[in-house]
């Protein structure tokens, strides 16, 4: 009940600005991360041990 009370006594200014925080949010975390963070492992190899063999080998030989 905390929120709810908390959400709906918020004036139209402070809504308005979670509305464009929450908006940057999906922003940053969604299309940034779709664009430009591809996933690496499914595009270089196809089974599992190929994936494992060069996590642990980056995993070993990087300082």
């Amino acid at each position: 009940m905390l929120y709810y009370d908390g959400l709906r006594n918020m004036p139209r200014w402070a809504r308005i600005l979670c509305i464009i925080i929450v908006c940057k949010l999906l922003i940053m975390f969604l299309i940034l991360k779709l664009c430009f963070m591809p996933n690496y492992l499914n595009t270089h190899y196809t089974t599992d041990e190929e994936k494992s063999n060069h996590v642990l080998n980056e995993l070993i030989t990087k300082p």
